[in-house]
């Protein structure tokens, strides 16, 4: 059977390391030339697929490809952009086997979350439903942590690390003016609906900081935190506060919903931040500071986790690897052995048990009083944040790869998203 050629594409927001899993699943493929012919880019996701917009890779050196192991964000654009059920927009399936068939496309490479998870998922059936033979496979990625089966996600180590070490300078400076001035330290981060995140800001209480964490998992109860926040500034003169922006109140309104949708249907979230901080002034009169870590934290490449680093290549290359072996429809995932020392293998997951499934924070995770994390946690973050795997620097900035992004000549008619 002569070779085939493979699309990838990245999907959702991207994280610090999402490009070390390109890397992965480019350089896997490069030295299986007898399989694949060439890895097709989708710019901007699965939407370069539906409007024929590919990036032909192979216009890239061997270097540019490999510094895409140490460049943030998705060298390929992405999108947020959820395909619907074969019953309900049969077009757009359809669309994609003109396509695939169009560029001798066999293989499906998808890098993103639990929506693009789903995406992978449905067109996984294809070869099914539409008899063109596409092995999909999903190759994760996720600062939120939050799909199932696989120990962690590629990207959450490297945001959690930034986190961690955000908290933790911030805190030295609240610190330091508690006594004349400021008291109260308020950190948003991401996380819709679990909490890792948030956990991760739990890591510094090591060396001796107050912390105080809303969960998205844990209702927030106002009452409870307020007197949670006085008894911290009571015993250390100040506090530091780390919020989910997925935190919400027992009616379940978030703390910090806008009132608007994203293009997956989600409230788009944003301001949990400067409401904690004024619930904590009025209540207490505490001077504060709020931040917003924002797309600070999943583009923070500088700062990446080397372990983090280390499992998104490896999920890219054993993507390509399971599709060579004729798996269809699969996940590679981290699968843990060990805590301490740590040790890690690659495993492999069902997308019909992945796609559309939250893993939350398990509640043993938590402190009993909901406004920490316990000693499990702690144990299961630590090893996520390890190492150090700095970019190449130039006249004091990191040096990021910007790579050509050559197009495909379209061979079909326009088709609209």
């Amino acid at each position: 059977m002569s070779a085939r050629n493979a699309f990838y594409a990245q999907s959702g927001g991207v994280t610090a390391v999402i490009n070390a899993s390109a890397c992965g699943v480019i350089e896997a493929a490069r030295r299986c030339p007898e399989k694949i012919a060439n890895v097709y880019a989708g710019r901007n996701g699965i939407i370069g697929a539906l409007t024929e917009d590919l990036i032909d890779t192979s216009q890239e050196s061997d270097a540019a490809i490999a510094a895409l192991r140490f460049t943030p964000s998705g060298a390929f654009g992405s999108c947020r952009y959820k395909l619907k059920s074969l019953d309900a927009n049969r077009r757009e399936y359809e669309r994609l086997i003109e396509v695939f068939k169009a560029h001798d496309i066999g293989y499906f490479f998808y890098n993103g979350g639990g929506d693009s998870a789903d995406t992978c998922y449905k067109v996984s059936q294809l070869s099914e439903s539409l008899g063109y033979p596409v092995q999909a496979i999903h190759v994760p990625k996720t600062v939120d942590n939050d799909l199932p089966i696989t120990d962690n996600c590629p990207g959450f180590g490297s945001v959690a690390k930034y986190i961690a070490t955000s908290a933790l300078e911030a805190s030295f400076d609240v610190r330091s003016m508690s006594r004349t001035s400021t008291k109260i330290f308020v950190l948003e981060v991401m996380g819709r609906h679990a909490g890792w995140i948030a956990a991760a800001g739990g890591l510094i209480e090591t060396q001796n900081i107050p912390v105080l964490i809303l969960f998205p998992e844990i209702e927030f109860n106002q009452e409870q935190f307020i007197a949670a926040v006085k008894e911290k500034v009571a015993q250390f003169d100040f506090c530091t506060i780390i919020v989910s922006e997925g935190a919400k109140y027992p009616d379940g309104r978030f703390l910090a919903e806008q009132g608007t949708r994203d293009a997956f249907g989600h409230a788009q979230l944003g301001g949990a931040a400067p409401v904690v901080a004024n619930l904590i002034k009025d209540a207490t009169g505490y001077k504060f500071h709020w931040a917003v870590a924002d797309y600070l934290q999943r583009a923070a490449r500088h700062l990446a986790s080397k372990t983090d680093v280390e499992q998104a290549y490896a999920m890219g290359r054993a993507g390509v690897e399971f599709a060579l072996a004729g798996h269809n429809a699969v996940m590679p995932t981290v699968k843990r052995l060990n805590h301490a020392p740590y040790a890690w293998e690659v495993g492999m997951a069902a997308l019909a048990d992945v796609a559309n499934v939250e893993k939350f924070m398990p509640r043993d995770f938590i402190s009993a009083d909901g406004f920490g994390i316990t000693e499990l946690c702690r144990q299961y973050l630590t090893p996520l944040i390890q190492g150090e795997d700095y970019p190449p620097f130039e006249y004091g900035l990191p040096k990021y790869v910007t790579l050509k992004n050559a197009a495909v000549a379209k061979k079909l008619t326009a088709f609209e998203v």
